[in-house]
Parts: structure tokens; C-alpha cells; sequence
């Protein structure tokens, strides 16, 4: 009797550990691992940190195809330029990994947007 009583004791004060271990958000890789929110697998590269954060990002792409005008007017850096070609001038929302500090995005789908926000760069001249 006593041996049983021994082991549900133990089986209850391992219950919340075994819990906590099953939990990913819990998990911790390093120091700065815990000031950082976590988001979905998928979107964070192990190799750069500051490019977990998914987003997206409606603007206009340059005629270069490297750059991206967006609507409150500020520039970003399309890392992968392959990704928007064919949509040079044309008012979009990108989706992907988007790194605020250095205003570079990764695109990871390109979504077309109607409206007369792309007369404004497609009167330029080319």
C-alpha cells in the first residue's frame, strides 16, 4: 500500500513537468531565444534571426523588380526579386518573411490588388 501511494505521488508531481515538456513555445534555444515571440516553423530560418517575422506588405514593386514602394510610403528591399517577376509597377501585397530593422523582405507568394494606386508610378516615364 504504501509503495502504491508512493508512485501516484510521483506520477502527479511529474505530470506538469511532462506537460511543460510537450510545450514548444517553452522551449528555449538560447540567452535571447525568450525576448523573441514565437511564430510558426515554417517562417523562421534558423541561419537569421531577424527574419522570422511573417507579414504583409502592400505597395507597389519598382520597375527593376528589386524594391517595393509600400502604401504608408516606405521602401522595401525584395530579397528575392525572382518571386514578383512579371508584376514590375504593379500594385500588390507580398507575403513573407519581412525584417523591419533592414527593410528587406522575403517573398514567399505575390497577391495582385486592384485600385488606382498603380496609375501613380505607371505614369511615370519609362
Amino acid at each position: 500500500m504504501k509503495k502504491l501511494l508512493v508512485l501516484s505521488l510521483a506520477f502527479i508531481l511529474a505530470l506538469p513537468v511532462i506537460a511543460m515538456a510537450q510545450d514548444p513555445a517553452s522551449q528555449s534555444t538560447g540567452a535571447g531565444a525568450s525576448q523573441q515571440p514565437s511564430s510558426s516553423p515554417s517562417s523562421q530560418q534558423p541561419s537569421n534571426d531577424t527574419m522570422g517575422k511573417s507579414g504583409n506588405v502592400k505597395g507597389t514593386v519598382s520597375q527593376d523588380g528589386k524594391t517595393l514602394v509600400g502604401d504608408d510610403g516606405k521602401s522595401w528591399t525584395i530579397a528575392n526579386p525572382d518571386a514578383v517577376k512579371g508584376h514590375e509597377g504593379h500594385h500588390v501585397e507580398l507575403k513573407g518573411s519581412a525584417d523591419a530593422s533592414t527593410n528587406q523582405i522575403q517573398v514567399s507568394s505575390v497577391k495582385m490588388l486592384k485600385g488606382d494606386k498603380m496609375k501613380k508610378d505607371s505614369s511615370q516615364p519609362q
